[in-house]
């Protein structure tokens, strides 16, 4: 009886437009997607793109959800009515319907480290909870239903990579470049949108997008931001934007995990793994 009360609960909400489109989207054929695994730099992305997209008004985490909407956050019905064509953000396996689509890759390492402040943030686990654990829950997809979904980080990469890397309507973005130049980064987005920027909207892009601008704007919005506003304000949404930092928080164990079960998938990525490093001499 309680499975046929939860399907009719839910089948409430669908008909009244309660439950996020999700999987169930309408894809349209001009629709583009930022598409990336959790904890990737998608938020950022969001920001910046939508700063380059717009030169009137900056992009904010009030507003953010407007101009580079979540398939998450409305229901289909609600996406349906939005300016076309439109720019989706999706954390979704490979979709063949999604034709033109950026994917922000990061290195997995650091994805980790991330998504673990994040579940502390949204109180999926406790302050306390260890590390060693999280990772091995993390690797096999089996951190918490909602997420799980996407599939593993590699599960969720290697299933666009495989099948649409080199293609026309593809791009691939490294979070890692982004960080490094994010302004050559936006500048191939521009192209590959095929929106006329010069060097100065792009650098107002950049600016307008940067970690302590967000930082700001996080400190000002957690309380009116529907993504974070139940989370603890105690913990950042943006924390370090930064890559490399697997190298300081990452026990080595859980590194050897990471890179012992994802390696293929690493060194298709062009992500180095901690033993290719040359031994230091004494």
């Amino acid at each position: 009886m309680s499975r046929l009360l939860k399907h009719f609960a839910h089948a409430t909400r669908l008909l009244f437009g309660q439950v996020s489109a999700g999987r169930g989207l309408t894809v349209y054929p001009d629709d583009r997607f930022l598409v990336s695994y959790p904890r990737s730099g998608s938020t950022w992305a969001r920001f910046l793109i939508g700063n380059l997209l717009d030169v009137d008004e900056p992009v904010t985490f009030l507003n953010v959800d407007a101009r580079v909407p979540s398939i998450y956050m409305e229901p289909d019905r609600v996406l349906r009515c939005r300016p076309r064509p439109r720019l989706l953000t999706s954390h979704e396996s490979f979709d063949p319907s999604y034709k033109t689509v950026i994917y922000v890759i990061r290195d997995p390492r650091d994805v980790a480290v991330s998504y673990f402040h994040y579940c502390i943030k949204n109180g999926h686990i406790p302050d306390n909870y260890p590390l060693h654990d999280f990772v091995r829950r993390y690797i096999a997809a089996d951190v918490n239903p909602v997420y799980d979904r996407w599939g593993s980080w590699a599960d969720n990469a290697m299933s666009w990579l495989n099948m649409r890397q080199n293609q026309s309507g593809f791009l691939l973005l490294r979070y890692e470049d982004l960080v490094r130049d994010p302004k050559c980064e936006l500048t191939k987005v521009a192209a590959f949108l095929d929106i006329s920027a010069s060097p100065e909207r792009v650098h107002r892009a950049a600016q307008l997008s940067s970690a302590d601008q967000m930082r700001r704007l996080e400190k000002q919005q957690h309380h009116l931001w529907k993504q974070v506003n139940k989370t603890r304000a105690d913990k950042p949404f943006v924390r370090s934007a930064s890559s490399g930092d697997w190298r300081s928080s990452l026990p080595q164990t859980c590194v050897e995990q990471i890179e012992s079960i994802w390696e293929p998938a690493m060194r298709a990525l062009g992500y180095p793994l901690s033993k290719d490093a040359p031994a230091a001499v004494v």
